[in-house]
């Protein structure tokens, strides 16, 4: 069975414990271990947090939009912003990499979105915005298919 949801909220840091909270509620129906909700929760912080500063520079003129689908213990994320989109996608997933020094950003984010998902993959274009793909079994779903 194939349960899906999809939300889109403006692009203020205000929504991205709302982000959170509701994909977990979303992701807990497959009944993961806690370290799957956190992990799952944290790569959406980060992805939206990505969003509000990267995309739009932190201009709550647009929106996010996340979409989660479920089939058998497999979670499906997507998280697409319209911002500014990047220039290269692979500088951008280097450790310790940020467009935006002056805020002391980490540059971690797609290192964290990568350790804790089985998959990630990014699409952007320059002006348009980004959409990044990501893919997580959860334990359950391992242990039945053995």
């Amino acid at each position: 069975m194939t349960n899906e949801m999809s939300i889109t909220f403006s692009a203020v840091s205000e929504n991205e414990a709302f982000a959170r909270v509701s994909v977990g509620a979303f992701v807990s129906q497959l009944d993961p271990t806690m370290d799957e909700v956190t992990e799952i929760k944290t790569v959406i912080s980060e992805s939206v947090t990505n969003a509000i500063i990267h995309g739009y520079n932190e201009n709550p003129a647009g929106n996010i939009t996340i979409s989660a689908w479920l089939e058998d213990g497999l979670v499906t994320l997507t998280i697409t912003d319209e911002g500014k989109g990047m220039q290269n996608v692979d500088e951008a997933r280097e450790p310790l990499f940020t467009s935006r020094p002056e805020l002391e950003r980490s540059g971690m984010g797609f290192t964290i979105m990568e350790n804790f998902m089985d998959e990630v993959a990014v699409h952007s274009v320059p002006e348009k915005g980004t959409t990044i793909y990501m893919k997580k079994h959860v334990a359950k779903s391992k242990a039945h298919c053995s």
